[in-house]
């Protein structure tokens, strides 16, 4: 299976589960009548949404370049994850207002070990499907996958914890630890809303590749540019899967067009290999024109 029919097989089943642990926590909500069950299985809602916007976004970054868009779609799940980070701060503020609610009326659980039960399995089917996709989001580099893994994983985190404080309540018999919770699991929420929302603006702002990358590409590059003098103004940028790099590469004035061709080739080839969906953009340069801007430093070639 291509690693583009995997990224969408995966964005779909989303959405099955989404929708099947979305009916489980409201019908643990609807046996217990917690306030708390209910704000978890209002986040379920989003997963549903974000699952959907994800299944969308993956199938047009993986669209080929076209007139419009001449250097393809890959920046389209950033778009995705940003609305799965706004619907996160959303359901977080759905779940306030509940809150509130309670606060002024507060009630006792009803059928509460069913309930719970009930709420437990989808927790741990969350857990499995959020390992599944941060997994292979990451090999795949879809941030769209990754942002919605993220979030389910910290549906699970938000599960779990009204799951232990609910069986203190009942033990208990501390009616407002309901609410509580359900403020706590709100606060959650909204920071891990934030925290989509941030970093997946980093990516529309063209990042570039962590340092740790960076120095590799540059090690790929010397060990590749025999023939060449020195490369400088080496440039990087994140988007989506694809990683864009462009660097100018400084050659013997007298050198032939092809043989600087042929070094280009070479080094482009090297890394296609590390860096599978890589794009290569160099301009070379005669030595007895190439002036360094200020305060580059040049990177000589073996």
């Amino acid at each position: 299976m291509t690693p583009k029919r995997r990224v969408a097989r995966l964005a779909f089943w989303s959405i099955i589960v989404a929708f099947a642990v979305m009916a489980l926590k409201f019908v643990a909500w609807w046996l217990t009548g917690s306030v708390a069950l209910y704000s978890d299985a209002l986040e379920s809602i989003v997963n549903v949404i974000a699952a959907g916007a994800a299944f969308w976004a993956i199938n047009v970054s993986h669209k080929p370049a076209d007139q419009d868009h001449q250097f393809g779609h890959h920046k389209a799940e950033y778009f995705s994850a940003v609305l799965e980070g706004v619907l996160i701060v959303v359901a977080s503020l759905l779940i306030l207002a509940e809150v509130f609610r309670a606060w002024q009326a507060p009630v006792t659980l009803d059928e509460p070990g069913l309930g719970l039960g009930i709420n437990a399995a989808a927790a741990a089917v969350n857990a499995f499907w959020a390992w599944l996709l941060i997994r292979a989001g990451r090999q795949e580099r879809s941030p769209a996958l990754v942002a919605d893994g993220r979030h389910v994983m910290t549906d699970v985190v938000t599960s779990v914890g009204v799951l232990a404080g609910l069986l203190g309540a009942i033990a208990t018999g501390w009616v407002f630890l309901d609410p509580l919770l359900a403020l706590i699991v709100a606060l959650n929420i909204l920071f891990q809303g934030w925290k989509v929302i941030t970093s997946s603006l980093s990516g529309l702002m063209d990042e570039a590749v962590p340092l740790d990358q960076n120095i590799r590409i540059r090690e790929i590059i010397s060990a590749n540019s025999k023939g060449a003098l020195e490369v400088h103004d080496l440039k990087t940028r994140i988007a989506g899967r694809a990683t864009f790099i462009e660097f100018h590469l400084i050659v013997d004035a007298d050198m032939r067009v092809g043989d600087s061709h042929a070094i280009c080739d070479r080094i482009e080839e090297a890394l296609k290999a590390e860096i599978p969906s890589v794009r290569v953009t160099i301009h070379v340069e005669p030595d007895d024109e190439a002036k360094l801007p200020l305060g580059t430093a040049a990177v000589p070639f073996a």
